[in-house]
């Protein structure tokens, strides 16, 4: 089991968000604790009043509002209303809040079990409850007894390269009214912002556009960017925008420009074993023999890593960028160092081309002496090392390339008549009177 914590200033957008897929048949309220009804003798309005007369007793606190998902292995199919609700209670229990009003939600539209539960941190008498630190001290102490006790398949080994994706959005089967798209923008939103650590606008779109999500600040005139504002879309095959446009505003938990500038700097700073383990993939992924950058993707993808290819519009590939699922990081490939760039990785798979069609260090020589010309082996060991070794550049191979692929000029490939010098016309002097 995997318990996510979040916490906002609005009661409405939490239920609303909850409600909304009641609505449309993806989701059920399945209990309701310290409620003085059931559910289903409850609309939104009675949901809602009863949580915010909690919350209008402490006007000092500013984040008011919880919402809590429980995820659960796909395996678990065992997983009846009766049993996801009593796991409900004791978390509820275990974290500090068995005694406040909350509900409970089934969702039903991802491929794994889970429950959301919406609660306030308000109680009865005014105060507010601490939650600082509620996930490392309460919440996952509590997910490991509950673990044992429910008999659940333990977070630790669950396959995180797969756990708790949902599948892109699909500009096809999405009818682009404003509420369709939004509802698929943000069930993508829901799972991306807080899982992954991101330290650009540049590095979550990679994450939101392996789900065909973008967030965009519009054109340099537009009002979107003057304000500071953030537009989510929905990308089509080829990556191009399409559909009704949905201000970050209108979103389930604001996801703004300002929010995310605050991940963005929390997120600046990143383990460094998180760093290394991208750094260890890469690396091994290029001492194969016949990498291109198709298979080097493909490589990386089994290993837990999306490799996201940055081209201009005329196809040229300028950035990579590092889609991790096991630490849930994202980094440029510029960030890494520089034999993470997409200059270096294409330079590396290169020479992995040429090494596949046995062309080595000797053949090298003979086709470059610029690159001869101090270079004494007789394999390919110094060639990859302009790759491997840390304080080398890769210039050997970029010579290589230029070597091979520029055409060589010299004056006998232009016929004697227009190698010529044209003569200079004399100039006539004027005569001056």
């Amino acid at each position: 089991m995997v318990a996510r914590i979040s916490q906002s200033s609005s009661m409405y957008r939490m239920l609303n968000y909850n409600e909304d897929k009641v609505d449309k048949g993806i989701a059920m309220c399945i209990a309701s604790g310290n409620y003085p009804f059931q559910p289903e003798q409850m609309g939104i309005g009675t949901k809602l009043g009863y949580m915010n007369r909690l919350m209008e007793l402490n006007h000092r606190a500013e984040l008011k509002a919880m919402h809590i998902s429980l995820n659960f292995s796909p395996s678990e199919t065992d997983l009846t209303k009766e049993r996801l609700t009593a796991i409900a209670d004791a978390f509820m229990q275990g974290i500090g809040f068995g005694k406040q009003p909350y509900l409970v939600y089934q969702h039903y539209d991802a491929g794994h079990p889970h429950v959301h539960i919406v609660t306030t941190t308000v109680r009865r008498d005014g105060s507010h409850i601490n939650t600082y630190m509620i996930g490392k001290k309460k919440s996952e102490p509590i997910r490991k007894n509950i673990e044992q006790e429910f008999g659940l398949v333990r977070a630790e080994k669950q396959d995180k390269t797969q756990q708790y994706r949902p599948e892109p959005v699909s500009p096809s089967k999405v009818q682009y009214g404003r509420s369709e798209t939004k509802t698929a923008i943000q069930n993508v939103l829901g799972h991306v912002l807080s899982k992954y650590r991101y330290s650009s606008l540049s590095e979550l779109n990679a994450v939101l556009g392996l789900y065909n999500v973008r967030a965009e600040q519009g054109e340099e005139s537009s009002r979107v960017l003057q304000h500071g504002g953030l537009l989510y879309r929905i990308l089509d095959p080829t990556g191009k925008p399409t559909g009704v446009p949905i201000k970050a505003s209108l979103i389930y938990n604001t996801p703004t420009l300002k929010k995310l500038e605050e991940n963005f700097n929390k997120n600046a700073e990143r383990s460094p074993s998180h760093q290394a383990r991208v750094r260890s993939a890469v690396y091994t992924v290029l001492k194969g023999r016949g990498i291109d950058l198709k298979k080097f993707a493909e490589e990386l993808s089994s290993k837990g890593i999306d490799l996201v290819i940055r081209k201009n519009e005329q196809g040229f590939v300028y950035g990579l960028t590092y889609v991790d699922h096991i630490t849930r990081n994202v980094f440029n490939g510029s960030s890494l160092g520089k034999r993470y760039s997409a200059k270096a990785v294409q330079e590396r798979c290169m020479l992995s081309q040429l090494e596949s069609k046995g062309i080595g260090a000797r053949e090298v020589q003979m086709l470059s002496p610029k690159i001869s010309h101090g270079t004494n082996s007789t394999d390919t060991t110094l060639l990859q090392k302009s790759w491997t070794s840390d304080h080398t550049s890769s210039s050997l191979f970029s010579d290589l390339l230029d070597c091979l692929f520029t055409t060589e000029y010299t004056p006998e490939y232009i016929p004697y008549e227009l190698r010529q010098q044209k003569k200079k016309k004399k100039k006539k002097r004027s005569i001056h009177h």
